[in-house]
């Protein structure tokens, strides 16, 4: 006698464990976007930390979020792991920042240079002003300041050839520039802090020179940006 097989019972899918975060793969830089997997810089993580700290102050953050993402920030390695951490906080920069046009005058490479000369004296070159491709500064017991985070960059290489004798030469760029140096201190202090800006066609500062008993310093100065060169030099040529 044939005995009538019953169907076994349909298994049910056992449901999948979702990952905790801790457990999910960390998420892959967006190479498309060179400014999300640049390289932050100290410089990059004090703004963060400044902007951090005011929240703290306007009571915007307490005291246990502001450690939590302070944490955070000295842990960052790009500047797009940085950005998400004050994304709902005032004074963070736009993540989609478009990048600034650059357009530069013709190739002046023998143009006459620029000459910033401080004897017992101080020389001080700055605010809204044509950079020259040549810039040479000489301090003996006096002081050169100059600023370039309000200039206009006529050409994207610029050098500054800088002597300090018992005298200080000081450099300020804008954060987005890229900036070298070359030289060396005999008795005294030669130091550029190397700078590499994320457009490639940014302006170049270079630094070339030395220093007698004397300083010869170039750095970026934080919160400075150049957004709107070429409109600048549109206007600065009468274009």
């Amino acid at each position: 006698m044939d005995l009538e097989k019953k169907p076994e019972p349909e298994q049910q899918p056992q449901p999948q464990r979702q990952a905790s975060p801790a457990e999910s793969a960390p998420a892959e830089p967006d190479f498309a976007d060179p400014q999300s997997s640049l390289r932050a810089s100290d410089a990059d993580r004090d703004r963060i930390a400044d902007i951090l700290r005011d929240a703290l102050a306007e009571g915007r953050l307490d005291a246990e979020e502001h450690s939590d993402r302070i944490d955070a920030v000295y842990r960052a390695k790009t500047v797009g792991e940085l950005e998400p951490i004050v994304r709902d906080l005032p004074g963070a920069r736009p993540q989609q920042e478009s990048a600034p046009a650059y357009a530069y005058g013709p190739d002046d490479a023998e143009g006459p240079a620029d000459n910033l000369v401080a004897i017992f004296s101080s020389t001080t070159r700055k605010g809204r002003w044509r950079v020259s491709r040549r810039t040479n500064a000489f301090a003996l017991f006096g002081n050169v300041e100059i600023d370039l985070t309000e200039a206009i960059f006529a050409q994207r290489l610029t050098t500054i050839n800088a002597t300090s004798i018992f005298g200080n030469v000081e450099v300020r760029v804008p954060e987005n520039i890229s900036l070298r140096g070359s030289g060396s201190g005999i008795f005294g202090n030669f130091e550029v802090v190397t700078l590499e800006g994320v457009d490639p066609q940014a302006p170049v500062v270079v630094i070339n020179g030395y220093s007698v008993f004397g300083n010869v310093e170039a750095r970026p100065k934080r919160g400075k940006w150049i957004t709107d060169l070429q409109d600048r030099l549109r206007k600065h040529l009468g274009h």
